[in-house]
């Protein structure tokens, strides 16, 4: 029989490795063509990787936590797929072969570890995948302990927790042969009341739950400033957030940051999103919200100011030809992320309403694609949707420039008319535009936030979507 390797695939524009977080299979065990066999983490998401073939798990090359470079093998699968012969990206190893290398070795062939018992729900294991859905989707950990796993050992996996949600969503969450035995009545009640509350979508602004915490009482803090009093907690950043405060780290001694401030009278804009938001829904079956309008507009700013499309190299300015704009996208954990929209001048406003409404779902259920958080040449966060005002956003590198936009408020404002000024109540935002002093001035950087800002001022009230 053959044997196929199983390499790291290309992961996204720019990604030359990652790191291997969990084996999904062991040795000896069954694979189908397209089941994952282990997942990876890039600086940008977590993916499973499928085996392209049918087998049986012949070997892992790399242990969890080892770091591989794209193209690199990291199992091999025995198949009776048939295999070309040129196709330098398959081991074509055939029985004889295997079995010469067999009689070589002085130790017996390993056996398969013959199966064992399902381990207990205080001890079953859950990959970071399914548990990142379990958060996004408000599953409980009783619940998630409940779920009947097809995988090795009994292991959830993604099509079982998805296959849970959706039954969640049916109302058809009754226990089923094979899942944990029903809990008490009162914990039953509990469970059920859990079950109720939690929302099957995330809410546009959620507090993220305090992470929970260990004892700080034998924790020697690398920081001799930090003192240690009875009553804290050592809280570990998890993956993103080690990575997150490395690139916010990095961007402050990469680039000189300055801000430029415009408030913004987005009353048509406002009045247009009320009239058109229930008629949208329900043709489109899609939420209008602003975050669009401004990806829309900013495409448009961009246009006319190409230089802030750009990226430094050393001493060398390099001019993008696409705009590539990324929205940053808060994650049920508090943790963010910064999905791409690959050539954004190029959508209608419809468009960009489902490829934002698409790509934040995604992103809040760890479902994005490696290509698709790479690549950004200018970035927007929508602060206001935490209700903050303003805010001062850091540059995402190796970008130049990145716009905070605030919370929309009725604010009273002087309004002019041929027949004199009054005081009318008028929906204002500031808009915060923080951009690199290496090659972006302030004459720029000013300039193009109070084009941006006119071009949501003068938002035509008859535009049709």
């Amino acid at each position: 029989m053959p044997l196929y390797k199983l390499k790291l695939p290309h992961m996204g524009e720019g990604v030359i490795e990652a790191t291997l977080t969990t084996w999904l299979k062991n040795v000896g065990d069954r694979i189908e063509e397209d089941e994952a066999v282990f997942e990876v983490a890039t600086d940008k998401v977590d993916s499973e990787v499928p085996s392209e073939v049918a087998g049986v798990l012949k070997e892992k090359l790399f242990n969890e936590g080892d770091v591989v470079k794209i193209g690199e093998p990291v199992a091999i699968i025995e198949t009776d797929a048939e295999l070309p012969e040129d196709d330098d990206d398959l081991a074509l190893l055939g029985v004889k072969q295997a079995e010469e290398k067999a009689a070589e070795s002085t130790e017996p062939a390993p056996q398969a570890a013959p199966s064992e018992a399902p381990v207990s729900h205080g001890e079953r294991f859950y990959s970071p995948l399914v548990r990142n859905i379990a958060r996004v989707e408000g599953i409980t950990q009783a619940e998630l302990d409940s779920i009947p796993g097809t995988g090795h050992k009994g292991r959830v996996t993604k099509d079982d927790i998805l296959a849970y949600v959706e039954r969640k969503r049916r109302g058809e969450t009754a226990a089923t042969p094979g899942t944990a035995p029903a809990p008490e009545p009162a914990s039953a009640s509990a469970a059920q009341a859990a079950v109720t509350a939690a929302p099957t979508k995330p809410e546009p602004a959620p507090a993220p739950a305090a992470p929970q915490g260990e004892s700080a009482e034998d924790y020697v803090p690398q920081n001799k400033k930090i003192i240690i009093e009875p009553g804290d907690e050592i809280i570990r950043m998890d993956r993103m957030r080690k990575l997150i405060a490395h690139h916010m780290v990095e961007s402050k001694h990469t680039s000189p940051h300055v801000q430029s401030f415009v408030e913004a009278d987005v009353t048509t804009l406002v009045q247009w999103r009320n009239r058109i938001k229930d008629d949208f829904l329900r043709r489109e079956g899609e939420k209008i919200t602003f975050t669009p309008v401004f990806i829309y507009y900013l495409a448009q700013t961009i246009k006319e100011f190409p230089m802030i499309n750009v990226q430094v190299d050393g001493d060398n300015i390099i001019r993008k030809k696409h705009i590539n704009i990324g929205m940053a996208v808060a994650l049920p954990s508090g943790n963010l992320i910064v999905p791409v929209i690959k050539d954004a001048d190029q959508y209608s406003l419809t468009g960009l309403v489902k490829k934002v409404n698409d790509l934040a779902r995604r992103a809040r259920e760890n479902a994005l694609q490696p290509d698709e958080v790479v690549g950004g040449t200018y970035s927007i966060t929508n602060i206001g949707t935490f209700g903050n005002i303003a805010g001062t956003a850091i540059i995402p590198q190796p970008q130049v420039a990145i716009m905070a936009v605030g919370a929309i408020r009725k604010m009273p404002a002087v309004i002019e008319t041929p027949e004199g000024d009054f005081i009318g109540i008028r929906h204002k935002m500031i808009l915060s535009h923080s951009y690199d002093h290496r090659v972006v001035d302030g004459m720029l950087g000013g300039l193009f936030v109070k084009r941006f800002a006119e071009h949501l001022e003068n938002f035509d009230p008859n535009t049709i979507i």
